[in-house]
């Protein structure tokens, strides 16, 4: 399981459009012929997590068309977070996000549902939809409309996650085996001017800085929490 699978197949379906289509043929194999020409953008999803081994983390309630439902589905698992500014800003990769479009962040008033395929700061998501003008599309949305998003428990970021809580915070003038880790990265992310010496030098924390920076984080030079899955390409 993982949101780079959730977001491959998400991918493969950009551009259908119409109805019946493949997704809703399949989730009407299953459910009924009513759902052929129903609203198809959970069965979007339940199509693309069924298809990249996710159904287990992304319908924690089983196959959804109803957003609805879904939403409350991740709330029970507290695997919900609401859409305010500052939440759609720790939006991840993967996420499945829930929309309002009478921006009431009301669960039950959900209209529409898509993936996270990327947080664009500033309250905005880039998302990937089925069933928006009756296709898959990309789109970039803003925390006024997100009604909130549930995040998956894709077992490849859990486990990261757990990893990362486990790695020690780092800044100039520490020194050791997991600052000789931290330049190694560096030099991984094009920097060739950091020296894997295991001293966290001057060179080293402008390095963290311009990598902070390109991963939109707070360019403090402090290897933490926040800059490690940065420098591993995880986030």
């Amino acid at each position: 399981m993982s949101a780079a699978g959730m977001l491959a197949q998400a991918r493969k379906t950009l551009g259908m459009s119409g109805r019946p289509n493949k997704i809703t043929r399949e989730y009407a194999k299953r459910h009924g012929d009513e759902f052929l020409k129903a609203s198809w953008c959970d069965m979007a999803v339940t199509y693309w997590a069924r298809h990249s081994d996710n159904a287990d983390a992304v319908l924690p309630g089983g196959d959804r068309a109803y957003t609805v439902w879904h939403a409350q589905d991740f709330q029970k698992a507290g695997r919900w977070h609401s859409g305010t500014t500052a939440n759609v800003n720790k939006a991840k990769p993967g996420d499945i996000v829930f929309f309002d479009w009478g921006a009431t962040n009301s669960v039950g008033a959900i209209d529409h549902v898509g993936i996270v395929e990327k947080a664009l700061g500033n309250g905005r998501v880039q998302t990937i939809e089925g069933n928006t003008s009756d296709a898959c599309k990309r789109r970039v949305r803003a925390s006024n409309v997100i009604a909130g998003y549930g995040r998956p428990a894709y077992g490849g970021n859990d486990w990261m996650e757990a990893m990362v809580k486990k790695l020690p915070q780092l800044a100039k003038g520490d020194h050791g085996e997991h600052v000789e880790s931290v330049q190694g990265l560096l030099l991984a992310r094009s920097h060739p001017e950091v020296s894997v010496t295991g001293r966290f030098d001057d060179t080293t924390e402008k390095a963290v800085r311009a990598v902070q920076k390109w991963g939109g984080i707070d360019a403090d030079g402090v290897v933490g929490p926040k800059t490690w899955p940065v420098l591993l390409r995880v986030h």
